[in-house]
């Protein structure tokens, strides 16, 4: 398995809405395994293609602890429901490192997905797994959690990143 390059806000890779998977062959079975193996490293609870430069409909989710990893792979999803009930809780992305804010979202939801063999599947989710799902698929519609929040913290956490990178730039490897 690869580790992949994971792309950094603002890349316009990150705002663009991806296209539906069609083939579930060998090379998409690599790639869920290299995105899989990247977001362990990272390391991080979910991982989104455009993420990582691919602009697919798929994400992988792992919540379950390091010794007992549940990996979950989620093609093509829709969410089916969403509960009436919200609530507000801190998010971070792997694509703006070291940046949080409180996002409201639906308590719970209901997906429709393919798996890893293109298999129709539903799942119904709360807690900590349906704001990841929800985070996840606001990926693949090319919205990142800054997108949920006030301008004035966007900027904020948009002019953080850009100062990191300039840092970056400048220190020697």
């Amino acid at each position: 398995m690869a580790i992949l390059e994971i792309i950094e806000a603002p890349d316009p890779r990150l705002s663009t809405k991806c296209q539906p998977v069609e083939r579930f062959d060998g090379a998409l079975a690599r790639l869920l395994d290299d995105m899989l193996a990247t977001m362990y490293r990272a390391p991080g609870i979910g991982l989104a293609a455009p993420q990582v430069g691919v602009l697919q409909r798929l994400f992988v989710v792992d919540l379950g602890p390091e010794d007992e990893r549940a990996p979950l792979v989620v093609i093509n999803p829709e969410i089916v429901t969403r509960s009436s009930a919200i609530s507000s809780a801190e998010e971070g992305c792997l694509s703006l490192p070291k940046q949080y804010a409180d996002v409201v979202r639906a308590e719970a939801v209901t997906i429709r997905f393919q798996g890893r063999q293109g298999e129709l599947q539903e799942l119904t989710a709360d807690g900590l797994l349906a704001r990841c799902l929800q985070h996840e698929i606001d990926h693949l519609d090319g919205v990142l959690f800054v997108d949920r929040i006030s301008a004035l913290k966007r900027t904020m956490i948009m002019r953080r990143m850009a100062k990191a990178r300039r840092e970056r730039l400048r220190s020697p490897a």
